[in-house]
Order: structure tokens, then C-alpha cells, then sequence
């Protein structure tokens, strides 16, 4: 029985882990659960699966939980996803909050040597140098959530990196993958978020569109597999089937397959090292009569571009990246940048940025991701719509 806090239980991932623990009730037991602001979405399943604690980061939802029928503790702000994360009767932390305030529980988390399913990307983008050394003091472990990091995992299989020549991850192109980029300067969030083979969250949409999730994830695969930077590629692969290729130094590709679920990886990473049956859906073998790739096209992946530069710099580079875009994001979603502002608006951000020289600290991250958030906004006013 694996003992869980689920922080995002009610975005994409977190339903998905809802579904897990209804087809696993001998195996999951919910022990607590956070959101940012949906209350009533998050007591729902509170009462489902009669767990008795919960935190919402948005003070006036808060509010409204406590005001309500359901008579569970109700934790309240950021310091509480925290206060989740390190319980002592938590052994797995399912992070799948959205945004920076992923970090702290995930540090949380690791120093007290759990597991955490990670699919708060951020986590590492931002501190990955940082986390790793926590979870070889403590004996904390990061399974990744991400169908492609997930898909390395598996094909790695507990191989040294030694043995790794190179990583490819895959990329489905957004829903602009054949579209002139001129074409998609002024489309519109709805346009934007009609991915075409996942189900995900707004801001991890729009940053497909963009292809910095893409750079992200190379931040992530860099820092979670012990990879130097020139050995982590990407490919464009529209069918979103294969998730990763491990090449290793004798020549041999393993690849990782699976239908474009985000309830599969997170499976894995709740039951490795044990695989545990499922009814998820299967890969048609018979089926695929035709599996493509093809390399990113320069003139659509600016964000790709961004995040090797960020990664390249190191220190409080990606975590000036993510910030940026995160803002950069909002604006767009609230209609006062146009699509075509986002990745320009980052790159100014970034290019103002100057690293500092000292060791990676977790306060040094926060103070560069608050002075990126201001510096984004500043060179946004401009051309802020209203």
C-alpha cells in the first residue's frame, strides 16, 4: 500500500491519479491533497476517498472549504504544500502543482527521503542541480511523470549513464507543427490549446506550441539522468507513440512506446520497480503502419533555443526561464500579449539576466525567479493589451 499526497489533485495529472487510486484501492490510499483553488473540485474527492486533510493555496478558497459541509482539516497558502509534502505517514508525493511553487515541497519531500512523482517540471528546471544532491544525502528518489523522462527511466532500466552514447526525447510539434510560423503570430489561446494528441493543462499546452516545454524537458533530462547537455536530443514525432530512444555506446536503440496517456507514466512511477496490471488503454501494434520524425525546424523552436542557452549558463539561468515564461504565459491566456509577444518577450528577459558566480543556492533561485516575474511584466507594458 503506498501512502500518498496528492499536491494538484485537481488539474490533468492529478485527475489522472484520482483514476489510479478508484482502479487500485488495494494499492493507493490518498492520505492528503492540495490545489491551488478549486475547493469544491478538491473536497469531492476528499470525500471520495474520505481523506481528511487538505490545502489550498488560495487563501479565499480556503476560506470557502472551511465554510463548508465537509468537516476535514483545511491547510491554507504555499507553506502548506510543504507541510504535505514531509508528513511522516506520506511515502510517495505526487507533485503535479503548476508554476514554481512546485519547488519547495519537492525539497520537502526529498529531504525527508521520500519518493516523489514528479510531474512539476519546474522542480528541476529550477533547482535540478540542487535536488539531485538532496536525494543522494537523504536517499530521496525522483520518478519522473513525464511520458518522455518516464520513457528513459524504462529504457534505461537501472543502466550507468556510462553506457548512454546519447537521449532523444520526442516531440509532437503543437498544433502549429505544418502551419507557416508568420501564419501564428496573432492565434488565439483557443487555437493554442487544441493540442493535437495530448490532454493537458493550459500553460504546458501553450508551451508545446512554443517548443519551450521541449527545453524544459531537456533542463529535466540533463540534471535527472546524469546526461551532459550535448548528449540530450530532440525529435519531432506527430503520433506522440514513442516517448524516448536511449542510444548506447555499442550501438543498440531502445525505444519506449505507449498510447499518449499521461495515466501510464504516472502508473510507473507510483508502482516501479513492480509493473501492476492495468485497463489502460493498449498500443495497437497492428495499427501503426507509420511512425515519423524529423528534426525541429529552427524558425518554430525560438523556446527550445532559449532553454539550451538558459542550460548552458547554468546556475539561475532556467529558473529566470521558467519565470519569465510562466508570466509571459498568464498574459497571453489573459488576451494582453499576442501569441506571437511570448517567446521575444522571454528572450528579452533572459538576455537581461546576468548569473551570478556563486554556488546554487535555493534562496539565490527565489530571488531570480521574483526579479524575472517583475522583468517580464516591465517589458510586456508596452504591448499589453487593456
Amino acid at each position: 500500500m503506498k501512502r500518498i499526497a496528492l499536491l494538484g489533485a485537481t488539474g490533468s495529472i492529478g485527475s489522472a491519479a484520482l483514476t489510479l487510486a478508484r482502479a487500485h484501492p488495494d494499492r493507493i490510499r490518498l492520505v492528503s491533497l492540495a490545489a491551488r483553488s478549486n475547493d469544491a473540485a478538491l473536497i469531492r474527492a476528499a470525500e471520495e476517498f474520505h481523506v481528511r486533510r487538505i490545502a489550498l493555496v488560495d487563501p479565499e478558497a480556503a476560506r470557502r472549504a472551511r465554510a463548508s459541509s465537509w468537516r476535514g482539516e483545511v491547510l491554507e497558502g504555499e507553506k502548506a504544500l510543504v507541510t504535505l509534502a514531509e508528513e511522516d505517514g506520506v511515502d510517495v508525493v505526487v507533485n503535479a502543482v503548476v508554476g514554481g511553487i512546485g519547488l519547495h515541497p519537492t525539497v520537502a519531500a526529498l529531504t525527508r527521503g521520500k519518493r516523489v512523482a514528479l510531474a512539476n517540471k519546474e522542480s528541476v528546471v529550477l533547482a535540478g542541480e540542487l535536488l539531485t544532491a538532496i536525494a543522494r544525502r537523504s536517499g530521496g528518489v525522483l520518478m519522473p511523470v513525464d511520458s518522455e523522462h518516464s520513457g528513459v527511466f524504462q529504457c534505461l532500466q537501472g543502466r550507468p549513464v556510462a553506457d548512454v552514447r546519447r537521449v532523444t526525447l520526442t516531440a509532437s510539434g503543437g498544433p502549429f507543427l505544418r502551419r507557416d510560423p508568420k501564419t501564428i503570430l496573432d492565434a488565439t489561446p483557443e487555437e493554442v490549446l487544441r493540442h493535437p494528441t495530448w490532454s493537458m493543462g493550459e500553460r504546458i499546452t501553450v508551451d508545446c506550441a512554443t517548443l519551450i516545454n521541449k527545453g524544459f524537458e531537456v533542463i529535466e533530462a540533463r540534471w535527472l539522468f546524469g546526461l551532459t547537455p550535448e548528449q540530450v536530443d530532440v525529435v519531432i514525432h506527430p503520433q506522440s507513440i514513442v516517448h524516448a530512444f536511449v542510444e548506447f555506446v555499442d550501438g543498440s536503440v531502445v525505444a519506449q512506446l505507449s498510447m499518449p496517456d499521461m495515466r501510464l507514466p504516472l502508473l510507473y512511477a507510483l508502482s516501479d520497480p513492480e509493473r501492476w496490471e492495468s485497463d489502460l488503454p493498449r498500443l495497437p501494434i497492428p495499427d501503426l503502419t507509420a511512425l515519423s520524425f524529423e528534426r525541429p525546424d529552427p524558425a518554430r523552436c525560438l523556446g527550445l533555443t532559449l532553454a539550451r542557452r538558459a542550460l548552458e549558463a547554468g546556475g539561475t539561468a532556467p529558473a529566470v526561464l521558467n519565470a519569465a515564461d510562466e508570466e509571459a504565459v498568464r498574459l497571453f491566456l489573459g488576451r494582453k500579449i499576442r501569441f506571437g509577444d511570448l517567446m521575444p518577450l522571454v528572450e528579452e528577459v533572459l538576455s537581461a539576466h546576468r548569473p551570478g558566480t556563486g554556488p546554487l543556492t535555493l534562496d539565490g533561485i527565489v530571488e531570480s525567479d521574483a526579479w524575472a516575474r517583475g522583468r517580464l511584466h516591465e517589458a510586456a507594458a508596452p504591448m499589453t493589451r487593456g
